[in-house]
């Protein structure tokens, strides 16, 4: 019997180092402020100035082509810093009296899953989402998925700004952007 449960005990471990994610950290969490990036779609309006509210998308570049401003950049900034730098612009041109700005953003980039999942793809990124939220918008696990945990390639908010690979669990909360694998189990 005790030979038994240490074979079966030294079987488990020997699974553990085949796991696609063993060696993978997991995944740091997402801190601070959403940051605008390349592909968001965002809403600004000006105050008393209709032609200047208007829908725009954040450039690869991470730039807005803005009316009477021109090129300004966007990409890094929060919402509501973005909407001070334009409020400076602005003003700091002589082209408003006193500018009063906002910004939103109406959709958020995406996040993408691939692997056993039933639909992988590209998917709209939510605010508060986890991967098990994407699992659900995916359609769910096929039958030869392993479950947890999964892979990630991150790019948002990494500290070098560099993407960075960890290991993610469901309840894991994602970022725009993030690449996520589901991995397919072998027996």
């Amino acid at each position: 019997m005790i030979h038994r449960l240490v074979m079966v005990g030294m079987s488990g471990l020997f699974l553990a180092g085949c796991s696609p994610t063993h060696g993978l950290k997991p995944i740091p969490p997402v801190s601070g402020p959403y940051r605008l990036g390349a592909g968001d779609q965002i809403r600004i309006l000006t105050y008393n100035d209709p032609q200047l509210s208007n829908a725009f998308s954040v450039s690869d570049a991470g730039t807005i082509a803005f009316p009477l401003l021109g090129t300004i950049e966007a990409a890094g900034q929060t919402p509501e810093g973005f909407a001070s730098t334009l409020v400076r612009q602005l003003g700091s041109r002589g082209l408003l009296s006193k500018p009063s700005v906002s910004v939103e953003v109406t959709q958020y980039r995406p996040v993408f899953i691939l692997g056993e999942i039933q639909k992988p793809g590209q998917y709209n990124y939510l605010p508060g989402m986890t991967m098990e939220t994407l699992v659900a918008l995916a359609g769910g696990y096929t039958y030869r998925a392993i479950k947890n945990p999964a892979s990630v390639v991150r790019t948002e908010g990494t500290p070098d700004g560099r993407p960075l690979k960890g290991r993610l669990s469901e309840e894991t909360y994602l970022a725009p952007g993030d690449v996520i694998t589901i991995y397919e189990r072998f027996f």
